[in-house]
């Protein structure tokens, strides 16, 4: 049981933060647009993800560090891209807008989960490492990341309905991408410097 409450408790404090993919599970959340689907990809990415590390792939990549440059360039040219597209929102503002392609929204969601090279370093690799302080109990510790996980993103996409007033005005998305452009771009950067 300590296992699956450490495994809860550091998964939360590991997701628990503003960034691009959190961002756009708000932004879907509260526009209603495609919520039950990337809640789901988010949450299954990350179990995926977690299970990976659990089982031992993160020391396996270390081993690899080709990949992890490659993974590393491709990662921070995405997030300083998305990063720029965020405060170019913040300079053309424009009201709560319904509608929109679900496609974009997924593909959008696909890439913040999979291209962004810190999804991998706090599921695979710091989850996948602190589960080897639980020995036999590894697998609970994972499975307590992952049940918070899917409790933030649940949370987050359908509880988000609730600020669809406040997201109404122009200014609130801007302040929203402003504090996006500036985490993900310092978080681009930070990845090849």
């Amino acid at each position: 049981m300590y296992a699956l409450i450490a495994g809860l408790g550091t998964g939360l404090s590991l997701i628990v933060v503003i960034g691009a993919q959190n961002a756009l599970v708000l932004r879907q959340g509260v526009l209603r647009q495609q919520v039950p689907a990337i809640v789901a990809i988010c949450a299954g990415s990350d179990a995926l993800l977690i299970a990976l590390g659990v089982g031992g792939v993160g020391a396996a990549l270390t081993a690899w560090p080709a990949a992890l440059t490659a993974v590393r360039w491709v990662g921070a040219a995405f997030l300083v891209g998305y990063g720029v597209l965020a405060a170019r929102r913040v300079l053309r503002p424009a009201a709560l807008q319904l509608g929109g392609a679900a496609s974009a929204a997924i593909v959008t969601c696909l890439a913040l989960t999979w291209l962004n090279p810190h999804v991998y370093l706090d599921t695979v690799l710091l989850l996948g490492t602190a589960s080897t302080g639980f020995g036999g109990d590894r697998w609970w510790f994972g499975a307590g990341a992952m049940a918070g996980s899917v409790l933030w993103f649940t949370a987050l996409g359908f509880g988000a309905r609730w600020l669809s007033g406040t997201f109404t005005r122009p200014s609130a998305w801007r302040v929203l991408d402003a504090a996006v452009a500036v985490v993900v771009t310092a978080t681009g950067i930070s990845l090849v410097v």
